[in-house]
């Protein structure tokens, strides 16, 4: 925080400006902790940076006897340092990638180039375009450590950084006081802006959240990614319209209900109408732009006649279009209408908030009469001389209502799916059908429900008695079509069932669906897809089966009929990966969207497969322009979800604009290129059989080696003692408990999300790597070795798999991990950690033999070199942590119990100061290692 040395930070090679920045900003820092602090905080913050390279086990001592003051303003330093490092990079990330799209062109441009390689016919390309539909879908899981009011910060350090830099290419300005003095102003707010939330956010919160990166996304980097898509596809031949949808976003935000009991149908609706205020403020934003662009005037080119038309009914209708306005813009048609249209916007964010009924004309219900609207006076514009407005600023403007209505993000809800079968229990109860609806098993419920989905008796009436478990559950059916009514249709189009393990989870849900009026067999009408989750590897086994069940059922046909012939399935992503490891969890999900994919094909329907993909590699995450091309070939037809949640979205979409555009462009650019050219199998089917049975018996032993380990009766003592998972809770960052309920004291009910936190915050990073080695070590023992070579050299997917693999061992250390274990477990069960020792070292040995490389990371030496910085300012938090664990612990709050419900806050007690210090670690940690969980 001082001028760095020049061992670490050598001014030569390509990454030096960004190296240049982050010792500015760093110099910046130290000189606010000596301004805020006092010198002795800097001096003390330089000497446990040298101490720690020179005598580790001297920095270890040293902090454990520091006093819990010291200790928090230390763990603080050195977290708002990686804070700005971070942003710093983003920041030159965007630099380079702006770079190479100068050069080179964007993703869009690129891919376009591979299509145009292959000759691809331009109806091909068109019929893929029309199919194409990317959703990121942003979710509330808790991963996102940093507070808002810190972010936002960071967000202006970043437009900083940029304005300076476009100064200097600009005018040449190589004058930084300005800046410099803005930097240092916005660093002393970080250091007075408390990183610690008060209280649990509810549900509410958190779509505010959502919120703020949603109106980002509508402002700046979605609409300029669909206009280059718009371009690129024209390019090869062909034109879209601006009301396709082939980018849109949607939230699982007060529409999760699966183990969050504060999401009830009460928070759904106030949810609604939140995204929809915001939304129609976006939408009014976009409508300003167009008032101010289109000053279009009636004296000097003409009007379509149905814009005439459409504006003088607009005007009868509207009174609340003021005199004023009518005056100025009586001779500019598009102005005047464009205030109409907002006219309309503001009574509908009146007809919300009230409850009033729709009134056509009026107000909007959904975005599809907006867009009509904007429609009209693109064509106008298009019939008279206005063919640049028309495909330029107003194209522009529908494609971000297209892709983002009114409400920003369509809704999805999910629920376990034994909630439904405890109403449907006590529905079948009351009309004494069956006498013991529990009792059943899968195959008589399955006939059970099929038949009731095509009969035409309601199983339930208003005021059949349900318990309040129940009829929450119920109560949802009715909120979603209440919603689609109030709202729009697009609002809410998925119901995801959790741990479908069948067919009768399926229809179950249906039925439901049913009773609320949402689904109605004998007249064709579907108002939600039904989704089944296949989160274990036992589910993703069975996936084809499943699905070939599901569709072979007259009944469920007809919903998916009514779909468009459209099936979705979700991939659980987390769940099956603390169940069974990495490598089986990547294998099986692999091999279970090829059975989808071919079963949907039997049944001429079309697959949208749902990825529930976590932050972290051990939930499945990772590049995901990687992860999409590494798919099997045709499980891509233009339409896909993944999840973003956490410090994915702030990292991806908002921190930086650019690289949102960059994020979401590359997304796109990959599902085009998938669509189109992944298709067939692009290796010999002899070949690909040898790589299967292969990962078959990587798996195989790879799933042996991870359950030894997780079914150590000893493995449940060793992770609450060696990790901090105690205290997440009491980060207060989701509304989601970290236990399922009823949940013991073990780790089978413990979320993967902490689960993957406890790991990485000790460094240990199990979920990312474990079992990999042995899996690695067997196919080599069976006489495979080259086989593994050839799959690296051509399998995406298997190259996909070792590079996450790489990075998440390059992040583990287990010289530091030793620290918690020699200091915070028992004796008796330091196996364990000798156990991983021993399966790391075999991982590293393994990978290493298949991509030829002397270390890991080799061929990526300025990741490499960054990590290793990196450390330097993580091993300090990590034995602060370490002691202040022990002294958590030896206190007795570590069995304290934590507040769990939203806007709860801990009462105080001898150990608040310390619990303080432990969560300023727990931050800096996460934010050093660029993960929570």
């Amino acid at each position: 925080m001082t001028e760095q040395p020049a061992h670490l930070d050598e001014r030569e090679g390509p990454d030096a400006e960004l190296r240049a920045d982050i010792r500015r900003i760093g110099t910046l820092l130290g000189q606010t902790l000596a301004r805020q602090e006092g010198r002795p905080l800097l001096d003390l913050v330089e000497e446990i940076r040298a101490l720690v390279r020179q005598d580790a086990p001297a920095a270890a001592e040293r902090l454990a006897a520091m006093d819990i003051t010291t200790g928090t303003k230390l763990a603080r330093a050195f977290s708002t340092y990686f804070h700005l490092a971070n942003i710093t990079e983003q920041v030159h990330r965007a630099r380079d990638l702006r770079r190479r799209r100068a050069k080179e062109g964007g993703w869009l441009d690129q891919a376009a180039k591979r299509i145009a390689e292959q000759g691809v016919p331009a109806d091909e390309i068109a019929a893929a375009a029309r199919r194409l539909a990317v959703r990121p879908v942003f979710t509330a899981h808790p991963t996102e450590a940093a507070r808002r009011s810190i972010l936002s910060k960071l967000r202006q350090v970043a437009d900083s950084l940029d304005a300076e830099s476009a100064a200097a290419v600009l005018y040449g300005d190589t004058d930084t006081t300005v800046s410099t003095k803005r930097f240092a102003e916005l660093i002393d707010l970080l250091w007075q802006t408390d990183e610690l939330r008060l209280d649990r956010p509810d549900p509410l919160d958190e779509a505010r959240n959502a919120v703020y990166y949603l109106k980002d996304l509508y402002a700046e980097a979605a609409p300029q990614v669909l206009d280059d898509l718009a371009e690129t596809l024209r390019r090869l031949g062909v034109e879209t319209a601006p009301t396709s949808r082939p980018l849109t976003f949607g939230s699982w935000i007060g529409g999760d209900r699966d183990g969050n009991p504060f999401v009830t149908p009460a928070v759904t609706r106030d949810v609604l109408l939140i995204q929809h205020e915001h939304g129609i403020q976006a939408a009014e934003k976009v409508m300003d732009k167009l008032i101010e662009e289109l000053s279009v005037s009636r004296r000097l080119r003409g009007v379509s006649l149905d814009l005439s038309a459409s504006l003088a009914q607009d005007l009868d209708n509207l009174p609340e279009v003021a005199p004023r306005f009518r005056r100025v813009n009586a001779e500019e048609p598009y102005r005047l209408k464009v205030r109409a249209i907002k006219a309309k916007l503001a009574n509908t964010r009146a007809r919300l908030q009230h409850g009033t009924p729709h009134v056509a004309g009026r107000d909007y219900l959904g975005s599809d009469e907006l867009i009509a609207d904007l429609e009209l006076m693109r064509a106008s514009l298009a019939r008279n001389s206005g063919q640049l407005s028309a495909v330029g600023v107003v194209a522009t403007a529908i494609r971000q209502v297209s892709a983002f209505g009114l409400q920003l993000a369509t809704l999805d809800v999910r629920e376990h799916a034994e909630k439904h079968h405890e109403v449907l229990q006590q529905m079948y109860t009351q009309v004494g059908e069956v006498e013991d609806y529990a009792t059943l098993d899968r195959t008589e419920r399955t006939k059970l429900l099929a038949t009731e989905l095509t009969g035409r008796r309601p199983l339930s009436s208003a005021d059949t008695p349900l318990t309040d478990s129940a009829r929450k559950t119920f109560d949802v059916f009715h909120t979603i079509r209440d919603a689609q009514d109030r709202f729009g249709m697009d609002v809410i189009e998925t119901y995801i069932i959790s741990m479908t393990l069948g067919v009768d989870d399926v229809l179950a849900a249906a039925v439901l669906a049913r009773e609320a009026g949402l689904i109605d067999i004998q007249t064709g009408r579907a108002r939600v897809n039904i989704v089944p989750l296949l989160e274990t590897p036992a589910e993703l086994d069975a996936g084809g089966d499943l699905l070939d069940e599901m569709l072979s059922l007259p009944a469920y046909r007809e919903i998916v009929r009514a779909r468009g012939d459209l099936q979705e399935v979700m991939l659980g992503y987390s769940d099956s990966n603390k169940e069974a490891g990495i490598t089986t969890s990547q294998w099986r999900i692999h091999k279970a969207q090829r059975s989808l994919r071919d079963v949907a094909a039997r049944h001429g329907v079309r697959l949208r497969l749902f990825h529930g993909r976590g932050g972290t590699v051990g939930r499945g995450g990772g590049p995901t322009h990687e992860a999409i091309l590494a798919q099997p070939y045709g499980t891509l037809d233009g339409a896909i979800k993944v999840t973003e949640q956490g410090e994915v979205i702030s990292d991806k979409y908002t921190s930086v604009p650019a690289l949102a555009r960059e994020n979401l462009e590359l997304t796109t650019a990959a599902v085009l290129q998938a669509t189109l050219l992944h298709t067939t199998l692009s290796v010999d089917p002899s070949r690909l059989e040898v790589w299967d049975a292969t990962m078959d018996t990587a798996s195989d032993a790879a799933f042996r080696a991870y359950r030894a380990l997780v079914e150590n009766p000893d493995l449940p003592a060793y992770f609450w003692a060696a990790t901090p998972t105690e205290l997440l809770g009491a980060l207060n960052i989701g509304s989601r408990p970290a236990k399922r309920p009823n949940a013991d004291a073990g780790l089978g009910g413990l979320r993967a999300i902490p689960w993957v936190f406890g790991w990485t915050q000790t460094r240990q990073i199990v979920p990312g790597w474990f079992g990999v080695g042995s899996g690695l070590a067997a196919a080599r023992a069976a006489g495979l070795g080259d086989v593994l070579d050839e799959m690296h050299e051509n399998w995406q997917f298997f190259r996909t798999f070792l590079s996450n693999v790489a990075m998440m061992l390059a992040k583990t250390d287990l010289s530091i991990a030793r620290r918690y274990v020699e200091t915070l477990v028992p004796a008796e069960l330091h196996p364990i950690f000798a156990t991983i020792e021993a399966e790391y070292q075999r991982t590293v040995d393994e990978v290493l033999a298949i991509t030829g490389e002397p270390q890991i990371l080799a061929a990526q030496p300025e990741l490499s070199r960054t990590l290793g910085v990196r450390d330097t300012y993580l091993e300090p938090l990590h034995h602060l942590q370490v002691a202040l664990l022990r002294q958590y612990r030896d206190l007795g709050e570590a069995g304290r119990q934590l507040p769990t419900a939203p806007g709860v806050r801990r009462g105080p007690s001898d150990s608040t100061a310390l619990e303080r210090a432990l969560l300023t670690t727990v931050n800096g940690i996460a934010a050093g290692m660029r993960n929570t969980g």
